[in-house]
């Protein structure tokens, strides 16, 4: 064979090649990623569970979702990432977080929320906090929940403005919100420029990063005047900006506020106008059944922290009427210094169980009902429901895979009940959010790991003088 008749079937092999290709792709979307499960949990309320499924996504959007053979039929993806014995669900969201009091972890245990508070976190972080903390902090906590499978969660601490440059880094969704408090705090005097601080942090965010969004948080109902609860409540409105604040945590605070203003701190939240804007309430522990209808009607969404309530002793939140009554309900794992860990898989578990023993009655808060409050449910607690929470075209792509690898995990015959009583944060592999994969194969991607345990063991040598200081 000449050299000329070696190029000319050269040349025919490529174009039979390229044919084909186009022939494959003729008809089909281009997307950037296709992601597969073995079970894809959508947590949209119709079709809860597809075997051999797939998710397609492009420019960071759900684009399709569906089983493994139509998504293939319709989609052309530039990446595709293997279900193999892997669930592909929703990311979870983490209602209610202080990043940063990661570094905290183990500082103080066993104490009355009010001793806690009172005798060691305030002054610790009058001591400690400062943006170089929350800048450490904050990333610990970001990769300690990429690893986990918490794609979104809503924060309150200080010098916001540092935690969402650490969000912005690490590529997790949060809301973000400026903390505000009646008196002096980490950087701030009192009321007045705390508040202003707050207000600035959200208009010099606010639509700013599709991933972030900026809140105002007064504290609690015991560290800010019912004046300035209002005060907020009404720029809330203004700037179209969602609140996130402490609710219902203990009886102290129920005495507190009853003995000042004679009524429950929910009814409180409704004389100031909070009710009628977008509103994270933390903990809700004790709430009336006049309160739990309040709440139903309102904009306001519940965040269930099983852990850190049983921890603090603050008490067990009675979610199943709050559920009956229709209030919006999410999970969160509260600070990781009252937790002690960001681990949504153990709210996830504990919301399931607490309940049946609190009751005794082992047919509420059933596994899916646990599972949407850390997803769907939550997501449209904390104003992220038409964002997140579920795997739905639409939608942001934020999910994660678990792996069935594990003997653990065998045998399945329900999904969702083996996620919630058996699966844990050690399964995840796969993190995505907004379309980008943020952990792949148990490897977080977006934060060094190796530099950031020499950081936080920089910070933590102080601290741990000053606590045997402080014993002595």
């Amino acid at each position: 064979m000449t050299l000329k008749q070696i190029w000319q079937a050269a040349m025919l092999c490529v174009a039979m090649v390229s044919f084909e290709g186009y022939a494959m792709a003729e008809g089909k979307t281009a997307v950037d990623m296709v992601v597969h499960g073995r079970y894809v949990v959508t947590m949209d309320g119709a079709q809860d569970v597809i075997e051999n499924g797939a998710v397609a996504v492009k420019d960071g959007a759900i684009v399709a979702v569906g089983t493994d053979a139509d998504i293939a039929s319709a989609y052309d993806a530039a990446e595709s990432i293997s279900g193999e014995n892997r669930v592909l669900m929703p990311g979870f969201v983490n209602g209610h977080t202080h990043t940063a009091m990661v570094l905290f972890r183990g500082m103080a245990d066993d104490l009355a929320l009010m001793t806690w508070l009172q005798e060691y976190i305030f002054p610790m972080e009058g001591r400690y906090v400062d943006p170089a903390f929350i800048e450490v902090g904050s990333e610990l906590a970001c990769w300690e929940m990429i690893q986990g499978g918490t794609t979104s969660f809503v924060d309150m601490y200080f010098y916001p403005e540092v935690i969402a440059g650490v969000v912005d880094r690490c590529g997790l969704r949060a809301v973000i919100a400026a903390p505000m408090i009646d008196f002096p705090s980490p950087g701030f005097k009192g009321w007045d420029d705390s508040f202003a601080a707050g207000v600035k942090f959200v208009e010099d965010w606010q639509g700013k990063h599709a991933r972030i969004t900026p809140a105002l948080a007064p504290h609690a109902p015991y560290t800010v005047s019912k004046e300035h609860l209002a005060q907020v409540a009404a720029k809330a409105k203004e700037l179209g900006a969602p609140i996130s604040i402490h609710i219902a945590e203990d009886k102290a605070e129920l005495k507190t506020v009853g003995d000042k203003y004679g009524i429950t701190s929910v009814e409180l939240m409704q004389e100031v106008g909070m009710t009628d804007v977008t509103t994270v309430a933390a903990h809700v522990v004790w709430p009336t059944e006049s309160d739990m209808k309040t709440l139903a009607a309102s904009k306001v969404g519940a965040i269930h922290n099983p852990t850190s309530n049983l921890k603090t002793a603050a008490g067990i939140a009675p979610i199943p009427a709050m559920l009956a009554a229709g209030v919006k309900v999410g999970l969160g794992t509260d600070g990781a210094a009252s937790n002690n860990d960001l681990d949504m898989w153990e709210e996830l578990r504990l919301a399931a169980l607490l309940h049946k023993g609190a009751g005794g009655d082992p047919t509420v808060v059933p596994a899916r009902a646990a599972l949407n409050m850390a997803t769907k449910g939550g997501a449209e607690a904390v104003g992220l429901g038409e964002v997140t929470g579920s795997l739905e075209a639409g939608k942001r792509a934020d999910m994660i895979q678990v792996s069935l690898d594990s003997l653990r995990l065998s045998p399945l015959y329900d999904v969702m009940s083996q996620l919630v009583y058996a699966a844990g944060a050690r399964d995840v592999v796969t993190t995505i959010v907004d379309g980008k994969v943020l952990m792949a194969d148990g490897k977080v991607l977006t934060v060094d790991k190796d530099a950031l345990r020499a950081k936080v063991k920089a910070v933590a040598d102080k601290i741990r003088a000053d606590l045997d200081a402080k014993k002595q």
